[in-house]
């Protein structure tokens, strides 16, 4: 997926005030001094890039799961959909968040067979546990 992008990034110093506001409160919450190139693409649509941002921030944040499961997570939904991008940033949020090399190891085995295990169950249908079933 690397590769030219399919438009133009928009750096700060192009970016109108809208972009620059999320801009700045990214780097603000992140603790950073650089934008990423997501965001600099989904610029092109301000409400987009606000958007998403003021999702993800919302998700991302702090909750009832640990911010390294959240990234781990991420990791296993972005390499399940074949999005190299994500899978590189989350890897290296979730490694700046203290996830070791064992750990990823071991979450991209359990993705390969969750992978593998779903398809299976998808193509020959079996009924679903009743014991499974949610009660109440």
């Amino acid at each position: 997926m690397s590769g030219k992008p399919i438009v133009p990034l928009i750096e700060y110093e192009m970016a109108n005030d809208t972009v620059r506001a999320v801009y700045d409160d990214i780097m603000q919450t992140r603790k950073t001094d650089w934008i990423n190139n997501f965001w600099k693409v989904l610029a092109h649509d301000p409400a987009l890039l606000k958007r998403t941002w003021e999702t993800l921030r919302e998700v991302m944040g702090q909750g009832a799961l640990d911010p390294l499961v959240k990234e781990m997570i991420y990791i296993a939904v972005s390499a399940t959909n074949g999005c190299e991008y994500c899978t590189y940033s989350h890897t290296a949020s979730a490694r700046a968040k203290g996830m070791s090399e064992a750990q990823l190891m071991e979450l991209l085995a359990v993705v390969g067979m969750a992978n593998e295990t779903n398809r299976l169950a998808n193509a020959l249908r079996p009924p679903v546990d009743v014991q499974f079933e949610p009660r109440g």
